[in-house]
């Protein structure tokens, strides 16, 4: 029996301040102004994506006691963006990065159930915990928790959102006819949780709203990460590009989800994806050599060597060879709030084997970077492109992905008029969205549902008003 085809999903996140970005391009526009957001918001809507994703930055990024590149711009707030996003958008999810570890679960939950409510049920969460004191400078606590503890804190925290959320199921205004009033019922809102990480109760502001709850995202690829997402998450963010990794990463975390009583489509594994299009496959490769040398200017590679390294190596030449210098093993001083220091556990390993890269294929330092740090995912033209996509979620790589555009605010808009189309021809993406919330997008059940309301206005009604008798 031939096995069915798997529906796509696809998103856009938002370039902003990230290594992708290509600022110096003429095409390039803001990363701060609101139309730069509302155009990308508008073109992923145009081309029926799932959501666009907004990342957070909660502290410039510093490197040797400098602001760095892109953060210059400027690091907006999430909710600001995503409430202004919803005026002028209809159907597209609104997903914003959350940090669990300096923010208070009373404050998150109401700003979730408002945009929820704003937008008709198109809000979602990114989940994400901080492993810095440098960011953490920025706030009165400091911030700065073990692995262990801030996961502590971050599955906490979203149990106690997911209480105030639901303190409200069930709980209706009551209108009472006959004299014109409405009385509260005396449940409604009403919340108590004592744990480790809060201790709070009182009364919960924002009545349920269409979804319910947000969508849950998760990024970690930790073993704590990972399982995190399994017990929670309705979503996680993948950092594996290749096929192989892809499949294994999938496997991995969806043979999760028995232990928390949970099917594997109750979790959605969505890879973040970069892509060139051409039109042709040559021209694509030429264009993405290009976009790669422009990614990374001989100061960005000194500076991403750094990570490593943790070393001033601004007296290295860029197109010379790898320091013959090991890193730096203790506390990280060069690389201030950067996530990809985090990535390389294991610095002396990093190092030998971009030595063993470079020696192979002749690479300078910039070379290295380049191919190591900047590779696209997709490149070809428009046919190729789509049919790479297609193929890696047909083999259980992933359920869909998240592309990121080297071009803010238009870069997506080409993906969207000449790859979305062919997808939809081969039937494996949707034409039109078929309901009006990101769950009915992603395919997830509303956390309602056992109520037996299967419709969306019928949910609506029974959470606000009804008669009293």
């Amino acid at each position: 029996m031939t096995k069915p085809l798997k529906q796509i999903h696809l998103a856009a996140h938002f370039p902003g301040v990230n290594n992708t970005t290509v600022w110096s391009d003429p095409k390039a526009g803001s990363h701060i102004e609101f139309s730069s957001f509302a155009h990308f918001a508008q073109t992923a809507e145009r081309a029926k994506f799932d959501f666009l994703f907004l990342a957070e930055g909660l502290r410039l990024r510093e490197q040797g006691g400098q602001i760095y590149d892109l953060d210059v711009v400027g690091r907006p707030d999430t909710f600001t963006v995503l409430a202004a996003l919803a005026a002028v958008t209809d159907r597209l999810g609104l997903t914003g990065t959350i940090n669990s570890t300096f923010n208070e679960p009373y404050e998150v939950a109401r700003q979730f159930a408002s945009l929820d409510h704003l937008s008709g049920g198109r809000s979602a969460w990114n989940v994400v915990t901080s492993w810095d004191a440098f960011t953490g400078e920025n706030f009165r606590r400091g911030g700065f928790l073990p692995q262990e503890e801030r996961y502590s804190r971050a599955k906490e925290f979203l149990a106690t959102t997911g209480e105030l959320f639901d303190s409200w199921d069930g709980d209706e205004i009551l209108a009472d006819q006959a004299s014109g009033t409405f009385l509260r019922d005396a449940a409604a809102g009403a919340f108590a949780h004592h744990g480790q990480h809060f201790d709070i109760e009182g009364r919960f502001n924002v009545p349920r709203s269409p979804q319910g709850r947000p969508v849950i995202f998760q990024a970690g690829d930790s073993e704590e990460g990972r399982e995190f997402a399994a017990s929670t998450a309705d979503a996680i963010f993948s950092r594996y590009a290749t096929l192989d990794a892809g499949q294994a990463f999938y496997t991995d975390v969806k043979g999760r989800l028995s232990k928390y009583g949970r099917r594997p489509d109750q979790l959605l594994i969505l890879p973040a994806a970069s892509f060139v299009l051409g039109d042709s496959d040559a021209e694509a490769e030429e264009i993405a050599r290009e976009v790669r040398r422009r990614q990374v200017s001989g100061a960005t590679a000194i500076k991403h060597l750094e990570f490593v390294w943790n070393r001033d190596l601004s007296a290295y030449d860029p197109d010379g060879p790898l320091p013959d210098i090991d890193p730096d093993l203790g506390e990280h001083t060069v690389a201030k709030g950067r996530a990809q220091v985090r990535m390389y556990r294991d610095p002396l390993a990093t190092a030998r084997e971009w030595r063993e890269l470079a020696n192979a294929h002749g690479w300078s330092i910039r070379d290295l970077v380049i191919e190591t740090g900047n590779r696209q995912n997709f490149v070809g033209s428009p046919a190729t492109v789509a049919r790479a996509v297609n193929d890696f979620v047909q083999a259980d790589a992933a359920d869909g992905f998240i592309l990121v555009p080297h071009i803010t605010p238009t870069g997506l808009d080409a993906f969207a008029d000449r790859v979305v189309p062919l997808l939809q021809e081969q039937g494996v993406f949707r034409t039109d969205y078929e309901g009006t919330t990101l769950r009915d997008h992603l395919g997830l059940a509303h956390p309602d549902d056992h109520l037996g309301l299967a419709h969306p206005d019928e949910r609506r009604t029974s959470r606000t008003v009804r008669a009293a008798s």
